[in-house]
């Protein structure tokens, strides 16, 4: 359940009501908003019907939060939503990230190369994998330790936060050492194992829809990582499986305003591995930032038709600024505001507001 605070609540009062939540062994959430602040009273929910709250000095109201998945709902904080800042950038909210890379990291001028026309172009954040999850085991599996050490010599050339996937808890401390946002790909959105051990880091986590997963089981995919007190948490559309073969997948974008009913969380889409195909890729990624998106994540390459794997559906480099241009265009449409780059300093368009949650 949700406990809506007085205004004038006491810190007393507040941590009454936290120490009687605590008592019955639930776990107790705060969490500050504009003009609410909130307790969330998580556990069994047979133990959590006794707090009998109501009345209690320095509560408003107390609120039943219906759905299974309880810290990632919209009615923990009402209206608002949740806005990550991440290396400086916002995401969340009104604000729009470009999150822009190589599908995988094949080597130091490979990796280099689209780090730094990505950040000239208008890229929020770099993306690229050191680990590969493939159906083939013959596959390229990715450089392991090599291409974190070539994502933390990018980071440190352009300034870009990182993002990249993990997928074994085994090697969750040197990915932490690079990584701005771990990546949970689609394949491990119900790896419940790997989910707790990433909430555990506190590292920002992007996690991408399963192949065949409803919604609700990508946001009880979230609940693993929030209930571990990770708040940084964002969900990305990436496409599903349907009946049609005329493309890879299907790209959902009625996810984008549904998940912004169901939940707070940001939602990321990505436009890259739903087609397979470089020529769909930007009337996806415009549809998303029109949607209201907000965030993509997309595969860029300096030479895709050389690229170790999905070459098919990665832009060219040399395409990606007008691109950019285009897809914030799209994006500003929907409300949203976007990082740009001007002689190599960050500049932001539009207002920033300084809370955690914006309406």
């Amino acid at each position: 359940m949700m406990i809506v605070m007085k205004q004038d609540a006491t810190e007393d009062q507040f941590r009454a009501v936290i120490n009687r939540i605590e008592s019955i062994g639930a776990r107790a959430r705060r969490s500050s908003g504009v003009e609410v602040t909130t307790i969330a009273a998580i556990g069994d929910r047979e133990h959590i019907a006794r707090l009998e709250l109501d009345g209690s000095p320095g509560v408003d109201r107390v609120v039943p939060i219906l759905k299974p998945y309880k810290l990632a709902s919209r009615q923990i904080c009402h209206d608002a939503c949740t806005v990550l800042e991440i290396g400086g950038r916002k995401v969340g909210g009104d604000h729009f990230a470009l999150i822009a890379g190589p599908c995988t990291v094949e080597s130091r001028d490979q990796l280099l190369t689209t780090a730094h026309t990505v950040d000239a172009g208008g890229a929020t954040m770099l993306r690229g994998g050191a680990y590969k999850p493939r159906t083939s085991p013959y596959a390229f599996q990715g450089l392991g330790v090599e291409g974190l050490g070539l994502l933390a010599e990018a980071k440190a050339r352009t300034g870009l936060p990182i993002v990249t996937e993990l997928m074994d808890a085994r090697d969750l401390e040197p990915v932490l050492e690079v990584a701005d946002v771990v990546q949970i790909g689609a394949r491990n959105m119900q790896n419940y194992a790997l989910l707790t051990e990433v909430g555990r880091s506190g590292c920002p986590v992007l996690i991408k829809r399963g192949l065949s997963s409803t919604l609700e089981e990508l946001l009880m995919a979230a609940e693993y990582v929030l209930k571990e007190g990770n708040e940084n948490v964002m969900l990305c559309e990436r496409g599903i499986r349907t009946f049609e073969t005329a493309y890879r997948f299907t790209l959902d974008l009625t996810a984008v305003p549904v998940l912004k009913e169901l939940s707070h969380l940001p939602v990321i889409v990505d436009p890259s591995h739903a087609p397979g195909r470089r020529d769909l890729v930007e009337p996806l990624s415009l549809a998303a930032a029109a949607a209201g998106a907000d965030g993509i994540i997309v595969e860029v390459h300096p030479a895709p038709e050389e690229a170790i794997c999905d070459g098919p559906q990665q832009l060219r480099t040399e395409d990606f600024a007008r691109y950019a241009r285009k897809v914030e265009a799209a994006a500003a449409v929907a409300g949203k505001t976007s990082f740009r780059r001007r002689d190599g300093v960050v500049a932001e368009i539009g207002d920033v507001g300084s809370s955690r949650f914006a309406a």
